[in-house]
């Protein structure tokens, strides 16, 4: 689904003009990368945008450039509702349900008359904005803000620093390229950044070489400790609780990609991470072989996001929330069966 009115929306983007980038709570790779891109870009037109996230992010993240300007809504709630009333325009990137926002933000952006810009890959967007570029098929978000600059007529004002939060948001989204979202097109545009001088190698260390002590101990609790494997369904899950995150010393993103480390195991088709955090169950589903993880998430567990990657959540405790997983599966054991 795209909706483009790129005149009016250049007739905003001029010098002066006051912009918010919003994306979803608990911001990733993605999430990130496409915002502080689109922010670095918005600099260049001389537009005053600001970019606001609902809680921290992890600080594998720091390095990219303006990552030092971002409001954290959870820590400084005035100075972001200041902005949103403020706006002329916002965007939001990543996400394309407002309920993926803190309220406190959702209620502000409900609010607001500013023009209203969405870029976003997940499946089954709101009608929450005047201009989209929405493409399930994109391997990211970042990918579709590459091709939302170039739609605007300035892909020759991508530099270096805007190329490596996009690629940031690439790699991460696709798994460094093996996911089966991946594209041509996908590689044409990362190696477009690669000839801006994006450090890809740096970058890929910077993400995913940076392990505290701390992490690298939860992850192998988690295998070695956690995870329950069930051959009938193909499925594997862990889950954790808040006392063992905190028992690791667990931060923003620690636990980002162990579900995959499930999916991984050989016959394996559906793999979920299950995390007890701040009295909410937050879940992580992945898949292979076609089974429908977004509409399991959506039908169960008050969520959604792609078809082999999707989230959710649960307002049960953990041992009622895997108890209600576990007795689900059988509805989809000969789905999981082909």
């Amino acid at each position: 689904m795209t909706t483009h009115d790129t005149f009016q929306l250049k007739e905003l983007l001029t010098p002066g003009t006051k912009a918010v980038i919003l994306t979803h709570k608990n911001p990733d790779g993605d999430a990130l990368g496409s915002s502080l891109g689109m922010k670095n870009y918005l600099d260049k037109l001389g537009v005053a945008a600001i970019s606001i996230v609902p809680n921290s992010f992890p600080k594998y993240f720091n390095w990219m450039q303006g990552s030092d300007t971002i409001i954290n809504f959870e820590q400084q709630k005035e100075k972001a509702i200041e902005a949103l009333n403020a706006a002329e325009v916002i965007f939001y990137l990543d996400f394309n349900n407002l309920s993926r926002m803190d309220e406190g933000l959702k209620t502000a952006a409900e609010n607001s008359v500013a023009y209203k810009v969405l870029i976003d890959h997940h499946l089954q967007p709101d009608d929450i904005a005047d201009f989209v570029h929405h493409r399930v098929e994109a391997s990211s978000t970042c990918e579709l803000v590459y091709e939302f600059i170039t739609l605007m007529g300035d892909e020759s004002k991508i530099d270096k620093n805007i190329g490596g939060c996009l690629y940031t948001g690439i790699m991460t989204d696709t798994g460094s390229f093996r996911f089966s979202s991946t594209s041509a097109q996908t590689h044409l545009i990362a190696s477009k950044l690669i000839e801006l001088g994006v450090e890809h190698t740096r970058i890929h260390d910077e993400v995913m070489s940076t392990y505290t002590v701390d992490r690298m101990r939860f992850l192998g609790y988690c295998i070695s400790d956690k995870l329950v494997v069930l051959p009938v369904f193909k499925t594997a899950y862990i889950a954790v609780t808040d006392e063992e995150l905190k028992r690791f010393n667990n931060k923003p993103g620690d636990s980002e990609g162990i579900v995959n480390y499930a999916l991984s195991i050989a016959d394996v088709k559906f793999a979920a991470f299950f995390s007890e955090r701040e009295k909410e169950i937050r879940i992580s589903f992945r898949s292979s072989g076609g089974f429908d993880v977004n509409q399991f998430a959506r039908k169960h567990f008050t969520g959604g996001g792609h078809a082999m990657a999707a989230g959710g959540k649960s307002d049960l405790s953990i041992a009622e929330t895997i108890k209600k997983f576990v007795e689900i599966l059988p509805l989809y054991q000969a789905e999981l069966a082909k």
